[in-house]
């Protein structure tokens, strides 16, 4: 049995969920919460930086980020089940990967500002630069999003980053974007781990 490192709020443990659940893996990957802010946690002996997700698998060896974990369960699954074969179509797919990831990665940075940092210490500068990469991120994902009936591995970050956006923004992102609603709503219907892995405090 392999063994998710995880945080039930997270979005990058989302998306491996998810990406197992649509492989059939599911079954063969057992949750352990990690706090990544304690020293004494293990995740820092199974993953030098710290960070979440990660899988570690029958043989004791971790796999770290959840771009190499969703990569690792498709080709345990058989292959070419959530990326394509290598051509451009792959590169298309990698490139919605990383535009999801990405705006994710900027959401947790005005989270962690939040968090991490004293009031007086905020940089409304640096806040401003991360919300500039969600905002132009959003407005490229709404002017083409993905279509319906595709759940590779760009559409299952797209639905976890607009998630995540929901739980920490409170869906603030949803008035200006009603493809990129329209698109999530079906995802939700069609795809039941998406409803499974919502994170509910």
């Amino acid at each position: 049995m392999m063994k998710l490192r995880s945080s039930p709020a997270s979005p990058f443990v989302r998306k491996v969920r998810i990406a197992a659940s649509l492989v059939g893996l599911t079954d063969q990957i057992e949750l352990e919460d990690a706090d990544t802010a304690s020293p004494s946690d293990s995740l820092r002996q199974q993953n030098p930086l710290g960070k979440i997700p990660a899988l570690i698998l029958e043989d004791g060896e971790t796999l770290f980020d959840s771009r190499a974990i969703v990569e690792y369960l498709d080709w345990l699954a058989g292959g070419q089940k959530l990326f394509p074969a290598p051509g451009p179509e792959r590169f298309k797919v990698l490139r919605g990967l990383a535009l999801a990831d990405g705006i994710t990665d900027a959401a947790i940075l005005l989270v962690y500002e939040q968090r991490w940092r004293e009031p007086s210490q905020h940089s409304e500068k640096w806040k401003d630069h991360q919300s500039g990469k969600i905002s132009r991120g959003l407005a490229s994902l709404e002017s083409a999003p993905p279509p319906e009936s595709v759940f590779d591995i760009a559409a299952i970050a797209l639905a976890c980053m607009l998630g995540y956006l929901d739980l920490r923004f409170q869906g603030a992102w949803r008035a200006g974007h009603p493809r990129l609603v329209a698109w999530l709503t079906a995802f939700d219907a069609a795809v039941p781990a998406f409803e499974a892995t919502r994170y509910r405090a």
